[in-house]
């Protein structure tokens, strides 16, 4: 877990999974699950097995299955997955690409954040 307030610079691999609710400046090689909260920031390419993004992404998501994004989620870079669920709300400047070849689905968040 990265928490709020810190600052991890450098790149960062593993089986994970990671909870990241501060910043990380750098690559991630994830072979497990990645969740990044709301406040959370990440600055960087990312690879993982399935991911949450409630925060900041600055760079590319490269994800193995799925990936669902949330409506404070703000990802500028491109997003590939097996699947694909953006919440209502969320801002991505990029491309996106479901690689099952299914559609991307939208959905309301019920959740807070």
């Amino acid at each position: 877990m990265i928490g709020v307030g810190a600052v991890f610079v450098g790149n960062l691999s593993g089986a994970g999974p990671f909870v990241v609710a501060g910043e990380v400046h750098g690559d991630g090689e994830l072979a497990g699950d990645l969740n990044l909260a709301v406040g959370g920031a990440w600055v960087g390419n990312i690879r993982a097995r399935r991911a949450i993004i409630a925060g900041h992404v600055s760079g590319s998501l490269h994800v193995q299955e799925k990936i669902e994004i949330g409506h404070s989620a703000v990802i500028r870079g491109s997003v590939s997955a097996r699947q694909v669920a953006i919440a209502k709300g969320a801002i991505i400047e990029g491309d996106i690409e479901v690689t099952s070849g299914g559609a991307v689905v939208q959905f309301e968040e019920k959740r807070g954040g």
